[in-house]
């Protein structure tokens, strides 16, 4: 998806960063005082969504760069923080819940960086153990063209010793990584399906070969990996072309050199569901066997969702029986049916991972 048009805060119009950020788009800008005009254009597009992810908007962030992972109560979390930098895609994947998780959806960037760093770096001078990712609300790595953001963080997490970052991308972005002294305090990651699902259902994205060359190259580089199979979907045949992947995973990156890999069945929220009509309507990922879930998500029916988690921690574990491999949002139930246990008697999910970003990035 290219980028045509480009809006700038008015409030932030004469930051370096952004002069920087309209210097290498390439666009001339437009400066608004209020967002709501933008916003007002976007949703007077015949496709909102598709206008939002050739719009950029340049503001200001007015609330916490540093948030709690929107969870919940009901399914086991992970206690995973988010630096909050933007919000949505360039790419277009058919069950991407940004399409109806912003109103409208829009490539907005916050460009007040003195305040990301100043609240970043006094959460990491608390010295305690967070794992934090900037791949919850939009791709780390789309905006690599435009800012040089990335590099700032890794430089910044290389300094301390308590915390990592985790970069998670579909793309292959990573020229801006090579010799950063990063100290293995930066994990990338990149979330894994199948060729069928990547072709089917992620329109602009990396093929899975060169998702994995570009994490191949990453480790080379030294930094330590992680993988995320989210969402898993399930199709007649899945489950070959599943274990196909994790084969091809394995033969790509080395063992050791995976800090954790997580596992999440294709959930969604109910107005998600004509979205994907509207918008994909070759799609069949929403006529599956869904029942409602404790979260108010769509849900594969739990027998379903039980199958191919057992398969899939089976195929992992003969290629690492040691690697961390977790579930994404599931209750105790699944998770002892399939990894084996409960967190619980672990410490809880997020001492878990915690242990092996320690184990892996070299923290205290």
């Amino acid at each position: 998806m290219n980028v045509s048009q480009l809006y700038i805060d008015s409030s932030v119009s004469d930051l370096p960063a952004a002069k920087d950020f309209e210097r290498r788009l390439g666009l001339k800008p437009t400066i608004i005082d209020n967002s709501r005009v933008l916003y007002n254009l976007i949703k007077e597009s015949p496709d909102p969504w598709q206008a939002g992810k050739q719009t950029i908007f340049l503001t200001r962030n007015y609330g916490p760069f540093v948030r709690h992972c929107p969870g919940t109560r009901d399914y086991i979390c992970c206690d995973y923080k988010i630096l909050h930098f933007g919000t949505y895609c360039t790419m277009d994947c058919a069950y991407c819940i940004l399409q109806s998780y912003f109103h409208p959806p829009v490539l907005q960037y916050f460009i007040n960086h003195e305040d990301l760093i100043t609240e970043l770096e006094d959460t990491l001078g608390q010295n305690s153990c967070f794992r934090i990712g900037t791949g919850e609300f939009t791709d780390s790595l789309i905006w690599e063209s435009w800012s040089d953001l990335t590099s700032k963080l890794i430089d910044i997490f290389s300094q301390q010793h308590y915390s990592v970052l985790e970069l998670k991308t579909k793309t292959t972005a990573i020229g801006h990584l090579k010799n950063r002294p990063h100290q293995r305090k930066t994990i990338l990651s990149w979330s894994l399906n199948t060729p069928y699902v990547i072709c089917s259902q992620e329109r602009g994205t990396s093929t899975l070969n060169a998702r994995l060359r570009a994490a191949a190259q990453c480790q080379e580089w030294g930094y330590p990996l992680a993988f995320h199979f989210d969402p898993i979907v399930v199709y007649p045949g899945c489950e070959s072309h599943y274990r196909e992947v994790i084969k091809t995973l394995f033969d790509n990156v080395r063992a050791d050199n995976i800090v954790w890999i997580s596992l999440g069945t294709f959930r969604y929220m109910p107005d998600l569901h004509g979205v994907i009509q509207e918008r994909f309507p070759q799609s069949e990922i929403i006529h599956g066997e869904f029942i409602p879930g404790l979260d108010g998500k769509m849900r594969y029916f739990k027998p379903l969702r039980i199958k191919i988690y057992e398969l899939m921690v089976e195929w992992i574990r003969a290629h690492n029986k040691d690697v961390v491999v977790y579930l994404c949002m599931e209750d105790e139930k699944v998770w002892t049916q399939t990894i084996g246990f409960n967190p619980a008697t672990k410490g809880g999910l997020a001492a878990m991972l915690d242990q092996s970003a320690k184990l892996h990035c070299d923290l205290k």
